[in-house]
């Protein structure tokens, strides 16, 4: 296998150009900037760098393509049959998304191969699946009218993804935007726009019509602030951290009041409880919630609520593990489980939580510090921290980096007070043997999704979206995604005659 993906690697012609009514084109203004390889700090590739002007194109490019009726009065089964056609292109291009992606973003490519660019696909292939089999509604009249409650498509969406699941983040939007009929301009980060701007073209291949779906490089703070305050976007769907996303309500409340739909950041709880299953059933995934991903992921298990009684040999197994099971290392090999963090700020960022930990009194019992300095990568070891408090701004605070604070507790309701105690509700997990215990730990966990005895995002039926500053407007993932993209309307029909 490494073999076969030298092989794409060496093969790789990156697509750096945005991707606006059905073509490749350079920025207006004809400028680029440098991608980089977090795990060598080296250039990667130069890519477009768009501007308000380029968002106006592109915009105007979706706007044609949805009043022209291309897409959005396409027969449903005949948009499945484009999505489901993209999707299966997605999967045949695995290796090479796959490679772009590691290369782009750090990640260990046996994960992006066997999870990413599957998800990616799957998740397209399943809003797709679902275009010809969601109902609109009658309603209840009596035999002098009938009352049609439809579901029609909002129009042009905005969507500003981040970096830390390039592929996947842009299918939890692109899938229920295109299978509602709406046109989308999309803004991958900065950091990481290959995989999408590919994904793209391969759209086109399928057949999705030229304006449908358009990629648009740069900053965030132009570019997503372009999409944010254009008045002839109907939605914008964001994914990223609290701060910016407050931005994007002030953004529509300025301009023209489109609806708003937020995934934010998360300090996600782990409760262990007294009765919790045997520690070496719970240990993997307690480091699986947290490692995963190098810790940039915004459900991440960054605090272990443990029970006093579990607490010190949790913490010895977990500490042990954290050491020999969580490989640092290349992206690229295929046994390395944590690669390099996005870029240097973010890596300056993480050490900074980990020195502000020892200052705070933690005890540290794993990792610590930066390894692999010589590779030119910005690559942590996964560290944790026990003997923590929740006042402790490690345990406050998204860190979006592989570090791990755990904090005892001695009855039930403690450990509901801490695991509440946050501005965040966006995920928790729950080890117990008890079914009412953890019936009654998952109802009182202010959390959009809650694990039982596991550490889990769900699936695609199920939606994904947080409590309190998580999340807003709406969630990503099922059915219910379709709902934010799309418009709810009564038709109202009389049926009195009016003459013979």
């Amino acid at each position: 296998m490494a073999r076969a993906l030298a092989e794409v690697e060496r093969g790789l012609q990156f697509r750096t150009a945005a991707w606006i009514d059905g073509e490749f084109v350079p920025a207006l203004d004809g400028r680029t900037y440098t991608s980089e390889n977090p795990a060598t700090g080296r250039p990667l590739a130069e890519i477009a760098l768009c501007g308000a002007a380029d968002v106006d194109l592109a915009v105007t490019a979706a706007r044609h393509a949805f009043e022209s009726g291309v897409w959005r009065d396409l027969a449903p089964a005949e948009r499945k049959r484009i999505l489901i056609r993209f999707a299966d292109l997605i999967d045949a291009n695995n290796d090479e998304l796959a490679t772009t992606e590691t290369l782009d973003a750090g990640k260990p490519i046996a994960d992006v191969r066997a999870l990413d660019i599957p998800d990616t696909a799957g998740t397209i292939r399943w809003h797709a699946e679902a275009i010809d089999k969601l109902y609109d509604q009658v309603a209840p009249t009596g035999p002098a009218a009938v009352g049609m409650v439809v579901r029609e498509p909002s129009g042009v969406i905005g969507a500003v993804i981040p970096w830390n699941y390039p592929a996947q983040m842009a299918a939890w939007k692109l899938g229920p935007a295109l299978a509602t009929g709406n046109c989308v301009v999309i803004k991958p980060a900065q950091q990481t726009a290959l995989s999408l701007l590919r994904m793209a073209e391969l759209a086109g291949e399928a057949g999705l019509p030229p304006g449908v779906l358009n990629v648009v490089p740069g900053p965030g703070d132009v570019v997503g602030v372009a999409i944010a305050r254009h008045p002839d976007i109907d939605v914008v769907a964001f994914t990223g951290s609290t701060e910016v996303g407050r931005s994007f309500l002030h953004h529509s409340a300025d301009t023209n009041l489109k609806r708003v739909v937020l995934e934010l950041g998360g300090k996600s709880p782990q409760v262990v409880m007294a009765d919790a299953p045997p520690l070496d059933e719970i240990a993997p995934k307690v480091l699986d919630a947290i490692f995963w991903n190098m810790g940039e992921n915004c459900s991440a298990g960054s605090r272990l609520i443990v029970h006093r009684s579990r607490q010190a040999e949790l913490v010895e197994r977990i500490a042990a593990a954290a050491a020999s099971d969580w490989l640092v290392g290349d992206p690229m090999d295929d046994t390395t489980r944590i690669g390099p963090l996005i870029t240097r700020s973010h890596l300056e960022r993480v050490l900074g939580y980990i020195e502000v930990g020892r200052a705070e009194g933690a005890r540290l019992v794993a990792g610590g510090g930066r390894v692999l300095e010589g590779s030119g990568g910005h690559f942590v070891a996964p560290t944790i921290f026990d003997n923590a408090t929740n006042q402790m701004r490690i345990a406050r605070e998204e860190i979006f980096g592989p570090v791990l604070t755990i904090i005892a507790f001695d009855t039930e309701a403690e450990a509901l007070a801490i695991a509440n105690d946050t501005p965040y509700g966006l995920a928790a997990s729950v080890y117990t043997e008890n079914l009412r215990v953890a019936h009654r730990m998952a109802r009182a966990l202010r959390a959009g999704t809650v694990g039982i005895n596991t550490y889990s995002e769900g699936d695609l039926s199920t939606p994904f979206g947080g409590y309190k500053q998580s999340g807003f407007g709406g969630h990503d993932k099922s059915v219910h995604a379709h709902d934010q993209y799309t418009e709810l309307k009564t038709i109202w029909i009389d049926m009195t005659e009016t003459g013979s």
